[in-house]
């Protein structure tokens, strides 16, 4: 069984990535486990959530994970909330999942 297959969802342009975030941690870290409850994927940012800097280490953060350049990650919902739903342009679910699972090793 795949972890964290029930967070992400095969767009026609890439993925969408539900995340449950935590701003202001001791160091950034995604994947850093996984909500069953809410079905998302923990990221932990060091950045605090003033003035957007959180969202834009977490467009970072996500880019790197996935090889992705940062245009291609983009926050769809939750801009102001610790749950957020996350689209990545030009990754199949698939390979989405195998970097995921990589990452979490």
């Amino acid at each position: 069984m795949d972890t964290y297959a029930d967070a992400v969802a095969e767009t026609s342009h890439g993925v969408t990535i539900t995340l449950d975030v935590t701003a202001g941690a001791k160091r950034s870290s995604f994947p850093a486990g996984y909500n069953e409850w809410r079905k998302s994927i923990k990221c932990q940012i060091a950045a605090p959530a003033v003035g957007g800097k959180a969202n834009r280490a977490i467009t970072d953060l996500l880019a790197e994970t996935f090889g992705v350049p940062r245009a291609d990650v983009s926050i769809i919902t939750g801009h102001t909330s610790s749950s957020k739903t996350v689209a990545i342009a030009g990754v199949s679910k698939s390979h989405a999942l195998v970097r995921l699972n990589a990452a979490d090793a």
